[in-house]
Parts: C-alpha cells; structure tokens; sequence
C-alpha cells in the first residue's frame, strides 16, 4: 500500500496532463451519446411511423366516406334521370292539350335539368377530390414503406451488434478462463464488453512492468482481438485516491494510469494482427473508481486497468446520415 505525498507539478505539465485527460473523457462521453443516440433514432422512427400509420388510416377513412357520398349522388342522378324521362312523356301527351299546362311542364323540365346538370357537377367535383386524395394516399403509403424500411434496417444493425457484443464477450470469458481468480473479470455494459484487470494481475505496486501472469493473460486476450478486426479497443489505466511519490519515471496518479496504459497497447499490438488505429489508450488516474471508499479493499479494487472493446458502427451511422 502506497503512502501519500503531496508532489509538485509544474504548471504547463499538469495543464498538458489535464488537456489529455479532458480528451479522453470527451471521447468516452461520446462513446456513452453514440448508444444514447442510436436508443433516440430509433424511438424517433417509431414515433414517425405511427404518426404516418394514423395519417395513413384517417386518409382511409375519409376516403370510404367519399366513395359512399359518390354512390348516393349517383342513386340520385339515376332517380333524377327516371323523373326526367316521366316528364318528357308526360311533355308528350300534353303538347295537344292546354298550353298554359305545357308552359308550367316545361319549366319544370328545365328546373330537373339544371338540377342535374348541377348534380353532374358536383359530381365531377368529387372524383376529381377522390383521384387527389388517392394520389395522396399513394404518397403516404410510399413514405410509410420506406420509414419502415429504414427502422428494419435500423432494428437490424442493432441486433447484430448486440449479437456480436455478446459473442464477444463469450470469445473472451473463454479466452481468459482461468484467469478470474487472479483477478480478471468480463462484463458487458451499454453494448460494449469490458475487461477489467485487478493490479495484482498486472503490476506491482507503483510499476508499470507487467507481471509475466498478467502478459499471459493480454496474449490469450489477443488471439480474440486478431480474428475480430470490428472491434474498436480502449485501454484505460486507473489508480486508487493515494497520490502517488513523484520520481524521475513516474511524477504523479496521472501520469501512472497513462503510461500503464500505454503499456498494456504495446503488449495487445506485439499481435500484428491488431492495426493500431484500433486503439486507444488512456489514462483515468483515481477520478473513475469502481467504490468510492477509502478502505484498502476498496481502494484495491480501484488499482485495475480495463480493456473496453466496442463494435465498430460505421454502417449505422451511414444510413443516419442518408436520413
């Protein structure tokens, strides 16, 4: 257990070291938004869909309710019609008979006429209403198939990547089987698996020479990393709250998280199978610890490095951007 010192820093240097940390809290957050998003898009799309699918049924409806005015107007231009031929007959045996009778048939006549001609006009008027509101209709139902198409597409790339995420995490508890007793443990949170390493696997107390146990362990890990190239790779380094003795090597809690980080990367990349635009390395000093305690268990359990393998998303990204 180390003993706490105060140590002095330079300025420029702590202001460097905070750059560095403000950068990679940055990218974690990031990583935390990515998910949130991805939960966001696809409750947004949901949300789009049924608002389309409610458009979609009141289009429906209104028009059957068209269509049923369309027929009633129709019943009554065939009744207008029969009327109209009663009265030409009638027009018919009256052309002999009183004049004045004849006058008022025919006025009549025209009356029905114009009634008809006004009729056949509104009637036009409504299949002309019908034919926009079906072409309207196409275009919803259009725009609905390709939402859903889209929120399929969606629903599957999440699918696979949490398939890939949980196939991963059993590549690796297999991997690594063995090794929990010495301190590792696999877990899979926010749709990443994390690999977390006790010190005592790794270090010895305020070293960044990884013990050969700890090195067996990284090598098992890259035989998985090497086959699954879809894999992003963060490795953060972590320390407990006792600030650590500055030396020429090592100045402080900081700079100790960062170069035992670094020096898990060189042992997962003696792998040349793992490129190194996969990873990154970073450094979380006493800031992120699993229990806020100052107990020597606690802070035991604070001194560990963790390895965060996260699917690679760029093809659900592609299709958000094209939304």
């Amino acid at each position: 257990m180390l003993i706490a010192f105060s140590a002095c820093v330079p300025t420029k240097q702590f202001e460097d070291l905070q750059l560095k940390s403000n950068k990679c809290e940055e990218e974690l957050e990031l990583t935390k938004e990515d998910n949130k998003n991805l939960e966001v898009v696809n409750t947004e799309l949901k949300s789009k869909v049924d608002i389309m699918t409610n458009r979609l049924n009141n289009m429906s409806d209104d028009s059957l309710e068209r269509e049923n005015k369309f027929k009633s107007i129709d019943i009554k231009y065939d009744k207008l019609n029969r009327q109209y031929s009663d009265l030409q007959q009638a027009q018919d045996q009256l052309l002999n008979g009183n004049i004045s009778e004849t006058k008022k048939l025919l006025q009549e006549l025209q009356d029905k006429q114009a009634g008809i001609i006004e009729q056949e006009d509104r009637l036009r008027q409504l299949e002309d209403n019908l034919e926009r509101d079906q072409s309207n209709l196409n275009k919803y139902q259009k725009e609905l198939e390709e939402k859903n198409t889209r929120l399929v597409e969606l629903e599957n790339i999440l699918y696979k990547k949490d398939s890939v995420v949980n196939a991963l995490k059993d590549k690796v508890s297999r991997a690594l089987m063995g090794f929990e007793d010495m301190g590792l443990a696999v877990d899979m949170k926010n749709g990443k698996v994390y690999v977390s390493l006790d010190e005592q696997l790794l270090f010895k107390s305020g070293s960044t020479v990884v013990d050969p146990k700890g090195v067996s362990a990284l090598k098992k890990l890259t035989e998985v990393l090497a086959v699954n190239t879809d894999i992003n790779i963060m490795v953060e380094g972590h320390t407990d709250d006792v600030s650590y003795i500055a030396s020429d090597a090592i100045k402080d809690n900081w700079d100790l998280s960062v170069k035992r980080a670094t020096t898990i990367v060189r042992i997962l990349m003696e792998n040349n199978k793992i490129e190194g635009s996969r990873i990154i390395a970073a450094g979380r000093s006493k800031y992120q610890p699993v229990i806020n305690s100052k107990a020597p268990d606690a802070r035991k359990k604070n001194r560990r490095t963790e390895i965060i393998l996260t699917p690679k998303l760029d093809e659900l990204f592609q299709i958000l951007e094209s939304n």
